[in-house]
């Protein structure tokens, strides 16, 4: 199966997956315990399109610890990734491939996020992951590994695991962990 046919594949599995009421605030949870970001960190997180795993509520968690959130800004032509600090309330607005993103003001405040909650399709047992094929992330995780340490969280549906190696290729970035709402996985990279 070719790359683009299996990420096809997991879109239809990821779509079908039966989603339980808790699972969100279950992920939140295993997300606080095992990663435990610290105030003066920088969560990125992304607005749930579709079927994604839903960060809203650890969004929500994340703010009222006083940890400061971030989302990403997709800039047409670029692969890289921009991050808005976010609070509650602040204006969204569809971008492109009608991601929902923070709307861009003179108010707008950037920022250089220590952590990244990734969207993914499928996750292997080696923190590869299967994205959208549009390379932002990858361009992105790797942008800020070269200049800080920083922590790739997969965001994911236990379901979305993979038995079999996802196909990597050299520019593909490795997760760090996949946060579930069974558990938190970290991954030797």
């Amino acid at each position: 199966m070719n790359k683009e046919s299996f990420r096809q594949e997991a879109i239809r599995v990821r779509d079908n997956i039966e989603v339980a009421a808790d699972d969100a605030d279950s992920a939140a949870a295993n997300f606080l315990e095992a990663i435990a970001p610290q105030p003066g960190q920088v969560v990125a997180l992304y607005w749930p399109k579709g079927r994604e795993f839903d960060t809203l509520p650890l969004m929500h968690e994340l703010l009222q610890r006083g940890i400061t959130c971030a989302l990403p800004v997709i800039q047409k032509g670029e692969r890289l990734l921009k991050f808005s600090a976010y609070q509650d309330g602040n204006a969204m607005e569809e971008g492109p491939f009608k991601v929902i993103q923070p709307k861009i003001d003179e108010q707008t405040i950037w920022t250089d996020p220590d952590i990244f909650v990734v969207p993914l399709l499928a996750f292997d047992r080696h923190g590869n992951r299967m994205g959208y094929g549009m390379g932002h992330y990858d361009a992105t995780l790797k942008h800020y590994r070269a200049i800080k340490p920083v922590i790739a969280v997969g965001y994911a549906y236990g379901q979305q695991a993979v038995l079999f190696n996802l196909p990597a290729e050299p520019h593909d970035e490795k997760l760090d962990w996949v946060v579930t709402p069974q558990k938190a996985q970290r991954f030797k990279v």
